[in-house]
């Protein structure tokens, strides 16, 4: 097992994965215009995109955002999304590991927390986050959507 950035050039690994997390998500614009996104994402310090390799290929990934603060001493915090493991591979221990590795590289940063949200109701999940390390009571996520999207 190896936890490391994602290459540039792993994009169809990145985009094969993600179909494990939102299996009807909505279809992806040209081609084009995707490699032009993550040419910016792998291009800007603050995101990182982290794998989980087993033999060779990307089992699971995550992202971080660091965002940077003007309060608790202009620290940073940080952003987890798109947590995910190929489902044939849940279970085995690699979420864990890839949320440890990502904290650990959010406190190396400086940041004074990470935050995460899930969009799962299922206890499991809420148990598998706070397995990680994170409170899901310390505080109350809130989302809005653009009116287009509802």
């Amino acid at each position: 097992m190896e936890i490391r950035c994602i290459a540039p050039d792993e994009l169809d690994a990145l985009l094969a994965l993600y179909q494990h997390l939102h299996p009807t998500d909505e279809a992806l614009p040209p081609r084009s215009q995707v490699e032009a996104v993550w040419q910016s994402i792998t291009a800007n310090p603050s995101y990182r995109y982290f794998g989980l390799y087993q033999d060779a290929a990307l089992r699971a990934s995550c992202c971080i955002s660091l965002v940077a603060n003007l309060t608790h001493g202009c620290r940073p915090y940080g952003l987890i999304e798109n947590v995910v493991t190929q489902a044939e591979y849940r279970k085995r221990g690699y979420g864990q590991a890839l949320l440890a590795h990502t904290l650990a590289f959010a406190w190396s940063q400086g940041c004074y927390k990470v935050m995460l949200s899930t969009s799962s109701k299922d206890p499991a999940t809420w148990q598998f986050y706070q397995d990680a390390g994170f409170d899901r009571f310390e505080k109350q996520a809130f989302i809005a959507r653009p009116p287009a999207l509802l």
